[in-house]
């Protein structure tokens, strides 16, 4: 995005109420807009290339199509990578976030989320980061690893492409520390972390952290429950 340029927003959700409240809060802020809105899962992924929003605001559980598969459509190599996909969730439905994330999600939001927090996150992502919220993530890859497959071959051969400092760094990451909190563990500059987070990416082909996080827990170099 060129810096000045209003983030545009793309709302996706099933309940009329909810994408109204979340178009007053967003359009309440100089620098994003909201460009469409879309019920399902089969619109949004119409809308999204229709539109080419920054950041698409969206629903899991929703008729016709649902979030995730919405997300992997317009998340795919086919799009090019340029819009991004932030997920909203409930509690009761944790269970699909994993599969979210998986699908190129770069990050969620519950929906219960303060208003300037919902703002703040859009940005975050519209700049090509990722939304992780620590304890949520860990939480729920911790309750849902069952889902995860075991270690495979070709993973082991995926973080044999790592130096073992850039292990430790995705291990921290994985913790949901942020790169000071783990300068500090290692005893480095914020600047090396960004330098090693960097090339963990680049060596394993992943666009955020929050793909990071389940790769070290589907490769295995994480276990649930551990640290």
């Amino acid at each position: 995005m060129s810096p000045g340029t209003p983030v545009r927003v793309l709302l996706v959700d099933d309940q009329p109420l909810l994408r109204t409240g979340f178009r007053m809060i967003l359009e309440s802020e100089p620098d994003i807009v909201v460009v469409g809105e879309a019920g399902d899962g089969q619109k949004a992924v119409a809308e999204s290339r229709a539109l080419q929003p920054d950041v698409v605001l969206m629903d899991i559980r929703m008729p016709r199509m649902d979030g995730v598969e919405a997300t992997r459509l317009i998340t795919g190599t086919e799009r090019g990578g340029t819009v991004r996909v932030l997920v909203l969730t409930t509690f009761d439905l944790d269970e699909y976030v994993v599969d979210a994330l998986r699908a190129g999600a770069s990050g969620f939001l519950l929906k219960d989320v303060p208003p300037e927090d919902l703002a703040d996150a859009i940005r975050i992502v519209a700049r090509g980061e990722a939304v992780v919220a620590p304890t949520v993530t860990r939480r729920l890859l911790d309750r849902f690893a069952t889902v995860l497959p075991s270690e495979s071959k070709e993973s082991a051969k995926e973080l044999a492409q790592l130096t073992e400092r850039e292990r430790e760094v995705l291990r921290l990451m994985s913790r949901g520390m942020s790169n000071a909190e783990i300068a500090g563990e290692l005893y480095v500059s914020e600047t090396t972390v960004k330098t090693h987070v960097g090339n963990v990416l680049a060596k394993l082909g992943l666009r955020d952290r929050v793909q990071a996080v389940v790769f070290a827990y589907e490769s295995g170099l994480v276990r649930p429950g551990g640290r």
